[in-house]
């Protein structure tokens, strides 16, 4: 299977693609010649890894029948100071709020995700260093 996205220069630095049906502006801020039409390309890393983990844990839990009342996917990305300015680290923040949440059962459906589910999360681990932590909130 191969993926392919179709980036079109529409202004300034602006770019956009249709992906699935949808479109995306990503663009650089005004202060770098930018006119803040889209988010900066490398924020995207963070949410294909929030969104590609966070889909794969909250099927896993609603096959376990754990219903949390809130969840959120929390990712940290470190970058090196030097060019080109690359994530070095990430952490995923795995947020919980429920009555009564199983722990068991949540780290198993993290777990799967990390380990078995999430391609993001595998190619991200292998060109850096990628941890996680689960908080239950109230």
């Amino acid at each position: 299977m191969k993926h392919v996205v179709n980036m079109s220069w529409t202004d300034k630095v602006a770019f956009e693609a249709e992906i699935d049906g949808h479109k995306l502006t990503i663009d650089a801020s005004e202060e770098v010649g930018g006119s803040n039409l889209g988010p900066r390309p490398k924020k995207l890393m963070l949410s294909a890894l929030a969104g590609c983990t966070g889909i794969d844990v909250i099927m896993i839990l609603a096959k376990m029948k754990v219903y949390p009342d809130t969840f959120n996917v929390i990712v940290e990305g470190e970058l090196t100071e030097e060019h080109p300015k690359k994530y070095s680290k990430m952490k995923v923040v795995y947020q919980f709020s429920g009555k009564d949440l199983p722990m068991e059962k949540i780290k198993k459906a993290v777990n799967l995700s990390e380990t078995r589910y999430c391609g993001v999360s595998a190619s991200y681990r292998e060109a850096m260093d990628l941890k996680s932590e689960i908080k239950i909130v109230d």
